[in-house]
Parts: structure tokens; sequence; C-alpha cells
């Protein structure tokens, strides 16, 4: 997924929200600098994940929204049958994994735990719409997320 996508897709909900970057900077109490978001937009700059999380609240708006409606991608945000539980990851080997999508991963799962205030530092859910931001941001079809988490070794034993 290009930053270019990305980046249109997030001045596409920005404008249609009727906010300038200067709004949006001052809406996040200068958290987000108008020039840091000019370069999102203009796909000079890639978005973290929690960053994109921290926007799509800023813009009141499901965080898969500011993601971009690639033709040839096709991802699917249904719910499939494993996403109704979700999926528990072991974090320690989260940790020890040196793939790329295993570090997208780690950043989002931080952010998770931040958000629900769990430092247990063993083991996360991962909830149904945490997986379908995940899928969407790792331009993965959700029903494929398990799988390739299971192939990265981060499914926890039962």
């Amino acid at each position: 997924m290009s930053e270019a996508g990305v980046g249109a897709r997030l001045r596409a909900i920005r404008r249609q929200k009727g906010m300038s970057l200067h709004e949006v900077e001052d809406r996040s109490a200068h958290e987000f600098k108008a020039s840091v978001l000019g370069a999102y937009e203009r796909g000079e700059r890639a978005i973290s994940v929690p960053r994109l999380m921290r926007l799509a609240e800023i813009y009141d708006v499901p965080a898969d929204t500011l993601l971009p409606r690639d033709a040839e991608t096709v991802i699917d945000l249904t719910e499939a049958e494993l996403m109704n539980q979700g999926f528990t990851i072991d974090l320690a080997q989260l940790g020890d994994s040196e793939d790329p999508e295993a570090a997208v991963l780690a950043r989002y799962a931080a952010t998770i735990q931040l958000q629900r205030q769990d430092f247990n530092g063993r083991l996360l859910t991962i909830r149904r719409d945490d997986m379908r931001v995940l899928a969407a941001v790792l331009g993965r079809r959700t029903e494929d997320l398990p799988t390739r988490l299971e192939q990265l070794g981060l499914r926890a034993s039962a």
C-alpha cells in the first residue's frame, strides 16, 4: 500500500470533514503539525498505524476509512468466522520476530495495550475490529490474517 494512496485518502477525508490542515493541527492540540499532515497527504512521508488511528479519532471516522480504495487490492473487511473470536498473540514471540509485518503488528499491539491499559506483557487479544484494521494496513484479506500470524509464530497456545 503506497504512501501516496494513503495520503490521497487522508486528504479526501479531511476535506470531506471541511477542515484545513491548520484546523486539524489545532483540533489535535498540535499533536499533528500542519506541515507533517501535508507531507502525509502528498505521500512524502509514511504514517505509522498508531498515528493513523489517532487521525481517525480526530476525524471521527473508522480507521479503515483512512485507507485507500485501490481497485487492484481487494481488502475484505467483512466479518469472517475466525474474526468473531479475535486472535491471541504471544507478545514475547512478537518482540523476537524480525519480519517487517511483525514490526507493524508490534507498533499496533503497543497502541492497543496503551488504549486498554493492558500491560501483562505476555499475551494480547487482537479483537475483530483490530483485525480488520490490521489486515487493511498490511494489505491482506481479513480472513487470511490469522494464517499469516500463525506463519510468523505469533498465535498464543490455548
